[in-house]
Formats: C-alpha cells, structure tokens, sequence
C-alpha cells in the first residue's frame, strides 16, 4: 500500500514536470535552509508561523524552509518585460510536520496571458491527477472592492471573509446593519456560485464602482480565455474562495479531486508579496499538496502498472527488452519472472518456453 502510494506521487510529480516544461517552466531548486529574516519580514505571507530555526555559521539565524515562494520571490529578475517561470517540487516544513508539495511560480512583467496560463496549468494539473476534480475560482480585487463601496471598517472586513469562505448568510447581514445596498452586494457574493456566464450575470447587475467593474472585468476575460480553450467543464466561480486581504491581490483558486476532503491544489496572484520586497514585479502561481493523494478513496484497487510482463526466463532476452520497450510506449510497465504480491497491473503478458502466453 505504502509503496502504491509513493508510486503514485512520483508518477504525478513526473506527469507535472513534463507539463509545465511544455509551457517553458524551468525546474527550480532552494536549500533546506534559509534566513530567517526573510520569514520574519514577510511573516504575512506564510501559511503558518511555526518556523523551525537553526544557528548557522557566524551565528546566523537559519529557518528549516517553510515556504517556496518567498525565495522563489527575492530571486526573480525585476527586467521589463522579462518573465520568470519556474517549478519546484519540495519539501517544506509546518507546523512541525514535513509536507511535499509541488507547483509553479510566475514572476516578472506579468500580462494577461501568463495570469490566464497559469490558471489553465492548474486545471490541467488536476485533470493529469485524475479524471474527476474541481477548480473553484474566485477574485480578491472584486471581493475588496465589494467590501470597500459597502463602507465597511478594517475589521469588519476580516468578519466579512470569514463569513464568506464559511458561506455565512446570517453573518453578512448582521454586518450589513440595515444597510440595503451593501447587504444585496454581499449576499449577491455568498450566493452566486457555478458556471461564468450565471455568476458574471448576477455580479454585474449589483456593482455601482469603477473599481468593481475594473476586477469583474478581468474575471469575465480569464473565463472567455479558459472557455476558449475548451477548459471550463470542471471550473466553477464560487467567492467563498477567499484569503487575506493582505496577500493575493487578483485571482485566487483552489482545486479539489473526487474522494479526497480537502484542496489539493491552491493558488492565485499575489503581487502584493514582491511590491513589500521592493519590487516591481507581479506574481501568481499555485501549489499542489502530494501528500493528500493517500486520502483518495479506492486507493486498494488503483493499479499501479499499466503492463506486467512475467517470463520463465527461456526467452531470448532481445525479444524481452523489444515486449518490454512496446509496452513502455503505451504506460509504465514491470518485467519479472514471477507475478508480484504487493503490486497491481491493467495488463499481464506471459512469456513461456521462449514464446508469449495467449
């Protein structure tokens, strides 16, 4: 089981690999540790702050890397129109806990296209994990804008996200106080989920500003560009996909796999991160939790091989490696001479007495 396991993660993250290389994504590579002023500076933008730290030489202050983006981040040129895209596949650690992840990261003199590809790469990687997923999209700058004509304080804005991500109804009106106009806005955003053209509909009826229209405009171009692309059978929009009004700053999504409870992939655009570095850059990209694969249901009856060749060891071994390298071009494939307990295969070829087994 363990091993099937493992077998599927490193069967994904190669899968991954060879897709984003196709769009010119390079592989990115960070140490293990890095310094632990650059979480302290940008704590915000972690998941957690529970970072593990070490002395280094000199008496440096090192952190076990809890984080990816952040390094990817300080890295990346600041040249006009120079764009950098890079993939990782790491482990970071959390909370005490040691978790992979995968993903992408594009950064530098962002434009419409690289926004748009980059969520097309996230719907993409879920359907190379398995046929049946979600992606669930949403816009922080429309959700701050909302919040904003609605005349809401600080705080009342972070009781408003979490009434949202949490699908509060009772919650937002309580914010509302009354208020006719912002209540229509907010429970507009709670309620309207599924497919563009339904969502963009309802939104664009209750906007009154010129910032709403602004970010509802580049919602309706990023679903034009994915529908274009024949990819919006399994995306939805849904403003319950929310964060902190502090990191992403454009769209924001997150993706889900039939049977597994929690979002494997999540992602968005953050350029608030590099304008706090100093830069001028924009950024977006995702992340994709491998070790949430184990929790797939149906994981005892997944096989693991496409073919499974067994031999008595009489064939000639030329006409071995020629079966073997046929059924390497259709999918994995393992050669043994005898039939494995603790693997499963979609195809088993015998090969006795110097000839194959009908």
């Amino acid at each position: 089981m363990t091993d099937r396991i493992w077998k599927r993660e490193e069967q994904a993250v190669f899968a991954l690999r060879s897709l984003y290389s196709r769009y010119g994504y390079v592989p990115y590579k960070m140490s293990h540790f890095e310094e632990y002023e650059l979480y302290v500076r940008n704590k915000d933008f972690l998941v957690s702050d529970q970072i593990i730290t070490f002395s280094g030489e000199g008496g440096r202050l090192l952190a076990l890397k809890p984080d990816v983006t952040l390094s990817i981040v300080k890295n990346a040129p600041q040249t006009p129109g120079v764009v950098q895209k890079v993939y990782y596949d790491e482990n970071v650690y959390r909370d005490y806990r040691e978790i992979r992840q995968t993903g992408l990261e594009c950064v530098g003199d962002l434009g419409e296209y690289e926004i748009s590809e980059v969520v097309m790469l996230a719907v993409r990687s879920l359907a190379l994990m398995q046929e049946r997923f979600v992606l669930n999209i949403s816009h922080m700058g429309l959700i701050s804008a909302v919040l904003d004509s609605c005349g809401l304080t600080d705080g009342e804005k972070k009781q408003a996200m979490r009434c949202l991500r949490g699908k509060n109804i009772h919650g937002l009106q309580a914010l509302c106080q009354g208020n006719l106009p912002a209540w229509e806005k907010l429970w507009t955003l709670a309620a309207c989920r599924g497919s563009g053209e339904d969502v963009l509909g309802q939104m664009e009826t209750i906007l009154t500003t010129q910032e709403e229209r602004t970010a509802l405009g580049e919602l309706a171009q990023l679903w034009r560009i994915l529908k274009s692309g024949g990819r919006t059978e399994s995306v939805r929009l849904d403003f319950s996909v929310g964060s902190d009004l502090g990191y992403y700053s454009g769209v924001v999504f997150r993706g889900y796999l039939e049977g597994i409870p929690a979002s494997v992939l999540s992602g968005g655009q953050y350029d608030k991160l590099p304008r706090k570095m100093g830069r001028k850059s924009r950024a977006i990209g995702f992340a994709i939790y491998l070790d949430l694969l184990q929790q797939r249901s149906g994981e005892d009856d997944t096989q693991d091989i496409d073919t499974l060749i067994v031999h008595d060891g009489s064939i000639d071994t030329a006409l071995l490696a020629q079966a073997a390298a046929k059924a390497a071009e259709q999918g994995s494939v393992l050669v043994s001479t005898s039939v494995p307990k603790d693997r499963t295969w979609k195809q088993l070829q015998r090969f006795e007495k110097g000839a194959q087994v009908e």
